[in-house]
């Protein structure tokens, strides 16, 4: 079991800190807002580890997610990715393998999850999306950029999780055209719970994660499982097959930009 003196130095590109039991974890890059490097020492790699270490500790009671900045997420850095490497099997193993380390290990977190979208969430989003609450600042628009709008297969979660939350021809719609929604648009689709001002957002996903945390230990962990069993049964069927459509149509599409 890990304790959180043991981890909460040990990633890059994730900082946490704690205070009440309650552990808040934000993706990063330098301090500011992160970036989706799937480099070897890049978050894309990092990040499943650091769910794992969540998951492992006893003495977690909520967690908080949130990104660092004035966005989420909205740019990639291939790292120390070559171009030649792109186009091989071997790369896209690892991130196949990566990929589904990283859905499993978040949803293997059994407390509750507050997520605080702090901006544009325009690649994984699904992350935030899996919590049990997500809050939203008002500024913060959704949308799927790096998959199907620049030649990718939308397979990494995404084909599982955004039919889930919009239905399903709303959620192909979405997924194929790169439609952005804007916060109070997610809020009413149900996408989120809550929309505020972005100085509101921390203090609110502190004051929930503290309402949480007043609740039994196994009523807390209980309910995050039980709430959860779906989504990981629907991720456990479609997961896999996902990232590996997703792969061959990338390696396909780099091997064609070479010719």
């Amino acid at each position: 079991m890990a304790q959180f003196e043991t981890y909460r130095n040990c990633f890059k590109y994730v900082r946490f800190r704690r205070e009440d039991g309650i552990v808040e974890m934000a993706i990063h890059r330098d301090g500011g807002t992160a970036l989706w490097d799937f480099g070897l020492s890049g978050i894309h790699r990092e990040l499943g580890d650091a769910f794992a270490a969540v998951a492992s500790d006893p003495d977690c009671a909520v967690l908080i997610f949130t990104g660092t900045g004035q966005a989420f997420l909205t740019d990639i850095d291939v790292g120390d990715v070559t171009p030649d490497e792109l186009k091989g099997c071997a790369f896209w193993d690892r991130i196949y393998r990566e990929g589904k380390t990283l859905l499993q290990n978040l949803l293997d977190i059994e407390v509750p999850v507050v997520a605080a979208v702090n901006g544009n969430a325009f690649l994984h989003a699904e992350l935030p999306l899996l919590s049990d609450i997500v809050l939203a600042a008002d500024h913060a628009r959704f949308a799927d950029k790096f998959h199907f709008p620049i030649g990718v297969v939308p397979g990494d979660g995404v084909h599982v999780l955004w039919p889930m939350l919009l239905g399903p021809n709303r959620a192909r719609y979405f997924l194929l055209t790169g439609e952005e929604l804007a916060a109070e648009e997610a809020k009413r689709l149900g996408v989120v719970g809550e929309v505020m001002s972005p100085a509101e957002l921390m203090p609110r996903a502190w004051a929930l994660a503290r309402q949480i945390a007043l609740k039994p230990v196994l009523t807390r962990r209980y309910a995050r499982v039980a709430l959860i069993q779906d989504i990981k049964r629907r991720l456990l069927a479609d997961l896999s097959h996902g990232l590996m459509l997703e792969g061959m149509a990338w390696v396909a599409m780099q091997n064609a930009s070479s010719q």
